[in-house]
């Protein structure tokens, strides 16, 4: 295992983790306002078009953010990396998200850092090519 490699791929995968986290936390903050503005005025399923595209936009952008992370540091032969992060992104944080959208609630920093840590030993399961 490539410790150097190991190491690029836990950067990558903290600074994508904390980007897709933010992203869900305040994507899910403006889907409350947006619901509590609906039903004030009648309206159903109030925020739920602000939930469904934070959600999307999160599951997009992870796969997006390790590819580039770890294309920015000059590591090639990703493939396993990206896309078992990108899987395991959309369980986790399928799991996470009553955890991540209501206010008042735990923030899941052990289940993060457990995704960071397995993101961490993909990056040294691919095997590097030249770029």
């Amino acid at each position: 295992m490539n410790l150097i490699r190991c190491a690029k791929g836990a950067v990558t995968a903290s600074a994508a983790t904390a980007a897709c986290y933010t992203l869900m936390y305040w994507g899910y903050a403006w889907a409350r306002e947006a619901a509590d503005t609906r039903t004030a005025r009648g309206g159903t399923f109030g925020g739920a078009i602000e939930h469904l595209l934070t959600t999307a936009g999160s599951w997009i952008l992870m796969p997006l953010l390790l590819w580039a992370g770890m294309r920015l540091l000059r590591e090639g032969g990703n493939t396993v990396f990206v896309l078992a992060g990108g899987v395991a992104w959309v369980l986790v944080s399928g799991i996470l998200i009553d955890d991540i959208d209501f206010p008042g609630s735990r923030t899941p920093y052990v289940a993060l850092a457990v995704y960071v840590l397995f993101c961490t030993m993909l990056s040294g399961k691919d095997q590097p090519t030249k770029p």
